[in-house]
């Protein structure tokens, strides 16, 4: 898969969010950025966007998918966002 398949299955899945998406192969980093996130633990947060990549993963299509999550708020703050 490439960055801009995982992307796009993200954003069909996940509404209101921003997506940056990393790596090749099955092997990606995904940094996820909205409101859907607000109020909810990290296991919550990380559930949401596996649950938008379960099909892929459960195929082998993805293989390692590593996440990190914000609301924006806290991606103002984000070592992710120095640049």
């Amino acid at each position: 898969m490439q960055p801009t398949e995982v992307k796009a299955l993200l954003e069909s899945h996940l509404d209101d969010c921003t997506f940056h998406v990393q790596g090749e192969g099955c092997d990606f980093q995904v940094i996820a950025v909205g409101e859907a996130f607000e109020g909810l633990t990290p296991v919550k947060r990380q559930q949401l966007v596996y649950g938008a990549l379960s099909d892929q993963i459960a195929s082998g299509a993805l293989h390692a998918v590593s996440i990190k999550t914000y609301t924006p708020a806290q991606w103002e703050n984000a070592p992710e966002n120095a640049g």
